[in-house]
Order: structure tokens, then C-alpha cells, then sequence
């Protein structure tokens, strides 16, 4: 069973979801920097490139955002009205779209690194048990509901209380497993009047415009997160747990009962050390309780994560040990990703292993603890190599990203020079300042070094032959300052 546990403050949202008292999945939504995923604007197309088939879109953030031509309805639909796998007479995105254009949009993607949201014209309305399309006529059902009779048996229900004059779509969402015709018939009024008043605001507002905002982070989970194995959702705000009683009681009266409120005079996330499990979730090298470790790299373009047996020496031989490993380390990567939220292409480097039969093993327990994962996904077997490849779809930036900045120090390298090194390029410097000044060099009294203490103490113990030769050679005298605001990688050469 699941618990979850809602840690809420003015400033941020922070959501962790326990698997018998084990952290799985962590999210943090702050105000000022709230997710823009399911948010509907009125855009301002500002430019468009017709060698990328994309567009830039204003929506009134920093950035513009990116709106690619297989995310506009009428590409998919074909210049004749028909679907595009009817039609070979798709429309180029420079037919489609000119700047200064306004044109309704949806953020898909939010803002990573230092690319802008992803757009679609194609707008989805997330209910209790429907997601709407109001452009697209397609009604389908989640992958995740197995069962070919009960599909079939949602279908015919939603058929009967969607209105006859309805051109739009719907997916039945996994939630809806258990539901009855009356339910379905109220989503579909909630997400109708939804889509009506988002489009009759878009007529009355200037582009850039916000014209829905998605629901809040507390209130995706209580919609989105919280099913049958949920045991519990804490809250420990009194003023939010209010608001989430009465936003549950009209949209998801399944799991008010769930709700709870946390009053302790210990912090709640204290209380299960989930302050402990996000330090935990930052770090580089993550352990393994046989003795075994990770090492997680996040790049830019990929994750890639490497498999170490470390300590773990084994009770039988080599292969065995190795195959152990490995299994816990399938395991632990599964909940490693949910946990960091990493997305994109992901490289996970196992242990080499001699049989095919411990490699396939191996790879069955990953898929299968993958499966509990709500983001959707592909894994390959293993390559030539011995490397087992995945994506991850990536919506929102990753549990690093939210909390971390690069190293003012390092600049995100993870390494610095070390201090002999940063001598070295000193002296060079100084020796390429005294060339330049050639006969005028007369007029100067000193060459003066202002430095880290690493880099000073260098140059007066090992490096002192070398800076006093410098300076028979320049014929001037070296002296050195200690900054101690330094890092170890800058310095300065001042002429006195």
C-alpha cells in the first residue's frame, strides 16, 4: 500500500509518495517557478522557420516557446479537412502560420535548461475520469485498463452520455476502471463548460494571454496519483487540507476519506525522513545494501547510469555475485529514475554477465519494476556492448534541476584545476606580460600576484625556485597576495 504525504508552505509545494514506508517518487512545485504542463494561452506567433517546419509563439514568458508543425491540428488534418494518414496533402508549417498570427495553444513540455515550453495546438482537459478533445472526434481508453470487456464496457457507456452534437473526443482514463454512467455524464458536462469558457475568453483577450491555468500540485495528486492502493494523504497545512476536502468532495469524492490531516508538532517530512531521502536523491553515487553502488551522471543530452559491485565479494563465485548485483541494481535504478524524475535518453551500464540467461533475467526484473512508473517509456535489450538503453519522457525538469545550480567554482565541470596547475599558467602569464612591455618594462617596480591561500603556499614552499628563477629572468621582483574570495582557479597579475 501507498501513502503520501503533503508538505505544504507559502513558498512551495513539496509532494513524496511512500511504498511501504520507502520513498518512490518525490515532487516539488514552487510559486514562483510553478510547472506550465496542461496550461492553455493565447499565443503570438513571432516567428517562423520554415527550414525546422517549427515556430516560436509568445505566450508572455521569458522565453518563447516552440511549436513544432506535427503539433498543429491542421498538419495532422491534411489542407482537405481529412487525417493525415488519408492524405498525402499535408500543409507546410509556412502555410499554416505567419508572425503576428494569434493562435490557441497548450503547453506539453515546460521550460528545461535553456530551451523553451513545447506547444500543441491540439488542446487535452484533464477531468476526474476523461480527458477531453475538443478537436479530435477519436474516443479511446488508457493502455493501462488490460481487461477487453471492461473497455468495451466503458466505451458503450461514455457513447451514451456524450451529446449528439458533440464533435470533439475523449480517452477514458485509468480512474474510471470502476465508474458509472453517472460519472462519466458529469465529466463530460465539467469538461465541456471548461473548454467553452477557455474559448470564449480567447476572443475577448490580447495574445500574449493565460486563459486556464493547470490545477495546482496538491490537487494533480489528489486527481492523478491517489488510487486503490493509496492508504493515506497527509497533509499538514489545516487552511489547504480545507481546500483539498472541498476540491476532492467535488471532483474526486473517492478519496476524501483518504485525506488526512497532519497536526504533530514534529515537521511531517522530519517525521519520515524525507528531508534525508532528497539529499540522498542529489547525490552522485547512490548505495546499494549488499555493498554494491550507482554512479548517476546527468549530461545535457542523457543520463547514464554505471553499476559497481563495490564490496559485495559474494558467498558462491564471480557470476553469481555479479547476477546479484545486478538485480538489485535493476531495482534500484527503476526507483533511482522516479525518484530524480530523469528523463530523455538514459544508458544504464550492468555489470557484465558471461550467461544469456542471467542478461535476460536481469532485464525482465528492470522492465517489470518499470512498470509501476506513471511516465511513459521504451527499453531496448542489451546492446553489443553490454548497455541497456531507455527513454523516459520528460515533461518537467528533473528533482536536480529544480533544487541545484551549477558550481560557481566548477561552472557544473564537477572538477578544478588543481593548485600547480593555476602556478604554471601564472607564470606563463607573467613572463608573457614582461615580453610585451619589452624596454618600458623600467618603469615598472613589481609584478604582484593576488591569488587563492592553495595557490600562494605553492609558490612559497614547492613552485619557490621556480618563481624566484621568473624573476632573475624578467629581471623585476614577484611578491604574492592571498584573496581569500578566491577559488582555487582565479587569480589576477597586477603591474606596480
Amino acid at each position: 500500500m501507498e501513502d503520501i504525504l503533503i508538505n505544504i508552505t507559502p513558498q512551495e509545494t513539496r509532494v513524496a509518495l511512500l511504498l511501504a514506508g520507502v520513498v518512490q517518487e518525490l515532487h516539488i512545485e514552487r510559486s514562483a517557478t510553478r510547472g506550465l504542463v496542461g496550461n492553455v494561452y493565447v499565443g503570438k506567433v513571432v516567428r517562423v522557420l520554415p527550414g525546422m517546419q517549427s515556430a516560436f509563439v509568445d505566450i508572455g514568458l521569458e522565453r518563447a516557446a516552440f511549436l513544432h508543425v506535427a503539433d498543429i491540428v491542421e498538419h495532422r488534418q491534411g489542407t482537405d479537412g481529412k487525417s493525415e494518414s488519408k492524405t498525402k496533402n499535408v500543409a507546410p508549417i509556412e502555410r499554416l502560420l505567419h508572425e503576428g498570427d494569434a493562435l490557441l495553444v497548450q503547453v506539453v513540455k515546460d521550460p528545461i535548461g535553456t530551451k523553451g515550453a513545447r506547444l500543441s495546438t491540439q488542446i487535452s482537459l484533464a477531468g476526474r475520469m476523461l480527458v477531453y478533445l475538443p478537436q479530435d472526434p477519436h474516443v479511446g481508453v488508457s493502455q493501462r485498463i488490460e481487461d477487453e470487456a471492461e473497455r468495451a464496457k466503458l466505451k458503450e457507456m461514455l457513447s451514451k452520455v456524450i451529446p449528439a452534437e458533440e464533435r470533439g473526443g475523449f480517452i477514458i482514463r485509468t480512474s474510471a476502471e470502476d465508474a458509472g454512467e453517472a460519472d462519466l455524464a458529469n465529466d463530460v458536462e465539467y469538461l465541456r463548460l471548461r473548454w467553452r469558457q477557455i474559448r470564449d475568453v480567447s476572443k475577448q483577450v490580447p495574445a500574449p494571454s493565460l486563459l486556464y491555468q493547470e490545477l495546482s500540485l496538491a490537487q494533480r495528486v489528489l486527481r492523478d496519483v491517489v488510487s486503490e492502493q493509496t492508504l493515506s494523504v497527509q497533509v499538514d497545512s489545516r487552511e489547504n487540507f480545507v481546500a483539498l476536502q472541498a476540491f476532492a468532495m467535488q471532483y474526486v469524492p473517492r478519496v476524501t476519506s483518504k485525506l488526512a490531516y497532519y497536526s504533530g508538532e514534529r515537521p511531517l517530512f522530519d517525521l519520515y525522513q524525507i528531508d534525508d531521502e532528497i539529499e540522498k536523491a542529489l547525490a552522485r553515487r547512490v548505495d546499494l545494501k549488499s555493498g554494491g553502488y550507482l554512479i548517476i551522471d546527468q549530461t545535457e543530452a542523457m543520463t547514464t547510469i554505471d553499476v559497481n559491485t563495490g564490496g559485495f565479494v559474494g558467498t558462491r563465485n564471480f557470476d553469481d555475485t555479479v547476477f546479484k548485483t545486478n538485480l538489485e541494481a535493476a531495482q534500484a535504478v527503476a526507483r533511482q529514475l522516479r525518484l530524480r524524475n530523469l528523463g530523455g535518453i538514459i544508458v544504464v551500464d550492468f555489470i557484465d554477465m558471461m550467461t544469456a540467461e542471467h542478461r535476460d533475467a536481469v532485464l525482465a526484473e528492470f522492465k517489470k519494476v518499470l512498470a509501476r512508473d506513471r511516465t511513459r517509456m521504451t527499453v531496448s535489450g542489451f546492446t553489443q556492448l553490454g548497455l541497456v538503453e531507455m527513454t523516459r519522457k520528460r515533461t518537467r525538469e528533473s528533482l536536480a534541476h529544480i533544487l541545484c545550480e551549477p558550481c560557481p567554482t566548477c561552472g557544473g565541470k564537477g572538477e578544478v584545476k588543481t593548485a600547480r596547475t593555476i602556478c604554471y599558467a601564472i607564470l606563463r602569464d607573467i613572463l608573457r606580460e614582461a615580453r610585451q612591455f619589452g624596454d618600458s618594462i623600467d618603469t615598472l617596480r613589481e609584478f604582484r600576484i593576488l591569488a587563492a591561500q592553495s595557490v600562494v603556499d605553492l609558490f612559497l614552499e614547492e613552485e619557490a625556485q621556480s618563481l624566484t628563477m621568473l624573476s632573475d629572468f624578467i629581471g623585476k621582483p614577484i611578491s604574492m597576495q592571498v584573496e581569500s574570495v578566491y577559488s582555487q582557479e582565479q587569480y589576477d597579475i597586477v603591474l606596480v
